[in-house]
């Protein structure tokens, strides 16, 4: 595989975009080599829904456009983050607020630290930030099929 891929997509900060933003990274990694129906694809996946709704709901229609890069370095390290024009950081909510909503970077950052990588937060030079994910790249092996059988 090459030494570094990446790709991008910019949609509009509108609640359907989160789904199709998932569809666009999941089929992205796949291209890639990770199966879409692995723990690893699982976890991106709903990291990817926490990072654009957030985008979405907590920009409070500042941001109208939000984009999502995908970064693969040399088979080792992969980078998904979310850029929107809104200047304001995510926040930790108390906990009392978390009952309902709030936990969406909890979330995550829970997700990344299970995976073994990190959450990272920086301000963009146009005023806005970008959330973004790093995980090690694990791609599942395929199971070898014995002699004499066939795959499936």
């Amino acid at each position: 595989m090459a030494d570094h891929l990446e790709a991008s997509i910019t949609l509009p900060s509108d609640p359907a975009s989160v789904s199709a933003a998932r569809a666009y990274v999941i089929g992205t990694l796949a291209e890639w080599g990770l199966p879409a129906d692995t723990e690893a694809a699982d976890s991106v996946r709903l990291i990817v829904s926490e990072l654009t709704t957030n985008a979405v709901q907590h920009t409070f229609g500042q941001s109208p456009t939000f984009t999502v890069d995908i970064e693969l370095d040399r088979d080792e390290r992969l980078r998904i983050g979310v850029t929107d024009s809104h200047p304001r950081f995510p926040k930790r909510l108390p906990a009392a607020v978390q009952q309902d909503n709030g936990r969406g970077m909890v979330i995550i950052r829970w997700l990344a630290a299970e995976c073994g990588g990190k959450l990272r937060i920086r301000p963009t030079r146009e005023g806005g930030k970008t959330v973004s994910i790093e995980l090690p790249w694990t791609v599942p092996a395929r199971p070898v099929p014995a002699a004499g059988q066939q795959e499936p």
